[in-house]
């Protein structure tokens, strides 16, 4: 079984990155799921069901978030009433939404996506440790095969996370620094590992936003409009191959693929 993950899609240059290669990609790499971060997707903050719709439609068969869940008022629709949609599992009982979905791919295994949210530098949630543990052991119930979207910003808390999930779990891959890291591996119990998938879209940015009123932000401190950038728009993920028997990563290679 092969899966594509996408990292945080920022704002239309990457609505339009998975709109024009994603359906490319499953034909070129025969996917059997396409999983994408789209928390960034609405103006390069949030998510509304307009901008989920057309992720979907692209191709893209769960979409996982993070930390910026809420910038966008209409994503209590999503949260309500979409169910190819998750939001990380550690946020507060009683909020609405789901933290984990199980989904089957025609004609093969179904397949546990999980969204956790780290605690290092980031807004306090529920310990992902404790609750991403109890979750994927309830997962395991339904299916081996468990892929774990990572949303955390310390490098060391996602590294620690996957190497405690190694063997109960497909994947672990990282998201939210928008960077691509060099660390694609699989652990020894058979747990694919990548510490962040990037960002999918603008490159000649910082973080996917204008370069300068970033650098100005910097220089004098003082409040600055981020718009989206524009310019050399880039997919970027990972490709993972599963033993469905086992729910073992056989292979895992980095995506960097760019659009006109």
């Amino acid at each position: 079984m092969k899966i594509l993950f996408i990292g945080d899609i920022v704002g239309e240059p990457g609505r339009r990155a998975v709109k024009i290669l994603v359906p490319k990609l499953r034909e070129q790499h025969q996917l059997d799921l396409v999983i994408a971060n789209g928390e960034n997707s609405a103006g390069g903050s949030g998510i509304t069901p307009r901008t989920a719709a057309e992720i979907f439609t692209a191709g893209v068969d769960v979409i996982t978030s993070g930390d910026h869940l809420f910038d966008q008022k209409e994503v209590v629709e999503l949260l309500d009433k979409e169910a190819r949609f998750v939001r990380p599992l550690n946020y507060p009982p009683g909020t609405p939404g789901q933290g984990s979905v199980v989904v089957t791919p025609p004609g093969r295994s179904a397949v546990a996506v999980l969204n956790l949210q780290g605690r290092t530098f980031m807004p306090a949630l529920e310990n992902p440790f404790l609750l991403g543990r109890e979750e994927v052991e309830r997962l395991r119930q339904q299916t081996k095969i468990i892929f774990v979207d990572f949303h955390a910003e310390a490098t060391s808390e996602k590294i620690a996370f996957a190497r405690m999930m190694d063997g109960r779990v497909s994947a672990v891959i990282g998201t939210h620094t928008h960077v691509q890291t060099a660390d694609e591996q699989i652990f020894p119990g058979g747990t694919a590992f990548l510490c962040d998938a990037g960002c999918t879209g603008p490159q000649e940015s910082v973080l996917g936003r204008e370069i300068e009123p970033v650098i100005r932000r910097f220089l004098t401190n003082m409040p600055q409009k981020f718009d989206v950038a524009k310019n050399r728009v880039v997919l970027h993920g990972a490709i993972v191959e599963i033993d469905p028997a086992s729910g073992r990563a056989v292979a895992i290679r980095r995506v960097a693929e760019a659009i006109d």
